[in-house]
């Protein structure tokens, strides 16, 4: 399984970018699947940006969840027959300078991440 990160890239504060993750291989049933966006700052940890649940979920497929440092300012979208993920966004701040990765997952597991693409907002 692999997950494939892009649209990261350089922008002034208040600009907006399209981060797409492209998931391929071995993955059966992907609506059943969670996915993510996370970020990692320098020196910080990784931290949840949004999720959108797969069909296994309680909250039932396509439920959405906002860090609050981002709300308002961030969707996440998922499309499964391309297997895809898309996480847009604008009003970019210097605070959302990171590495963002996407993850999938399965309620029991397993779970999976790309290997990020680097965001740099510039004040």
């Amino acid at each position: 399984v692999q997950l494939q990160a892009s649209g990261g890239g350089s922008v002034q504060a208040g600009g907006s970018l399209r981060l797409s993750c492209a998931a391929s291989g071995s993955i059966f049933f992907f609506d059943l699947w969670d996915m993510g966006w996370y970020r990692q700052a320098p020196g910080k940890q990784r931290e949840l940006v949004a999720a959108v649940t797969g069909s296994e979920s309680t909250n039932g497929s396509g439920s959405t969840v906002y860090a609050e440092s981002v709300k308002g300012r961030v969707t996440v979208s998922r499309d499964n027959a391309k297997k895809m993920m898309d996480l847009r966004m604008s009003s970019l701040e210097p605070e959302d300078t990171a590495v963002y990765y996407c993850n999938i997952r399965r309620m029991a597991g397993p779970e999976y991440w790309g290997q990020g693409t680097l965001v740099t907002v510039s004040s």
